[in-house]
């Protein structure tokens, strides 16, 4: 099989302040009109390791709503505390994740753990929007809270590289989290000279943010730590080559809506009179309540 050309290759090197606690670069939307090759995902916000001093007071976001898509929040390091409108709450830690479906609309807030920020110190971690197919938009909405425990592990090699199963499917695994529409969502962590080469589906959009090392992409372009590569449409695979340090990827894969997009702040749907709508259900409390 071979492999797929890379459209755009790139990196955000300015990082801004979500709400007090998360120190994010914006990597989608781009810095290129990247929404039909990178659909269904729409926001890609990477906080690249950070030391955060010790305080009595946890950072993070105040109560704030969404609607229409999907958070997946993935933690490399740090504590991560979620709560919201539907009453569900959970903590997530090294390596587990958050993913949340604001669907029909909710009101959530995310936090360091008290323990976190009393201590101090690195937070490494991402969140992803995935946009919902409009059948999807009014889903009833939920969270789940994807452990170490249950996050599918999948041995690529006797050395210690292997694939993280999170969502959708690799070689026959199925991942943690139910998703709504197809896709899958990969990590892919690998050992000091070894190779791997994952098959995208036919007609999936594709895109690789690397998180930790170094290596070389597509058999010719060298990436490190915050480097990003948006694949082009034909078929084939991805390939990641290690030379003398580990890496560690983070692997989004999934079939394009092919829908109109409409998008206000927290708010993704199809159409701007769905917008209006939304805001409206939020300010008239239609999105429940939460503390």
């Amino acid at each position: 099989m071979n492999n797929k050309s890379i459209a755009h290759f790139y990196r955000v090197d300015h990082p801004h302040m979500v709400g007090d606690g998360f120190r994010v670069k914006g990597y989608l939307p781009g810095p290129h009109n990247l929404q039909q090759q990178v659909s269904p995902f729409y926001l890609l916000d990477y906080n690249s390791p950070h030391f955060f001093p010790a305080t009595d007071t946890p950072r993070g976001v105040g109560v704030h709503p969404h609607k229409g898509f999907e958070t997946v929040t993935v933690v490399f390091a740090g504590e991560l505390a979620h709560a919201d409108s539907t009453g569900s709450s959970g903590t997530i830690g090294e390596d587990e994740v958050q993913w949340m479906t604001a669907g029909a609309g909710v009101l959530h807030k995310e936090f360091q753990t008290p323990e976190f920020s009393r201590e101090g110190g690195v937070q490494h971690m991402l969140q992803l929007w995935v946009n919902l197919p409009a059948k999807h938009k009014h889903h009833q909405p939920r969270y789940q809270t994807l452990t170490r425990e249950n996050i599918p592990v999948v041995k690529l090699d006797e050395k210690g590289s292997v694939v993280r199963v999170i969502g959708g499917d690799y070689i026959g695994v199925q991942g943690a989290a139910e998703t709504l529409s197809p896709l899958s969502l990969l990590d892919i962590q690998l050992v000091p000279e070894s190779t791997t080469a994952v098959p995208v589906p036919a007609g999936w959009n594709s895109l690789l943010l690397q998180v930790d090392g170094d290596a070389v992409i597509q058999e010719g372009q060298e990436s490190q730590e915050g480097d990003m590569a948006v694949f082009g449409p034909e078929d084939g695979q991805i390939t990641i080559r290690t030379t003398r340090h580990a890496a560690r990827f983070v692997l989004m894969m999934g079939e394009p809506l092919n829908e109109p997009i409409a998008a206000y702040g927290p708010f993704l749907m199809n159409t701007q009179q769905e917008i209006v709508e939304a805001i409206q259900e939020f300010q008239s409390g239609k999105f429940g309540h939460l503390d």
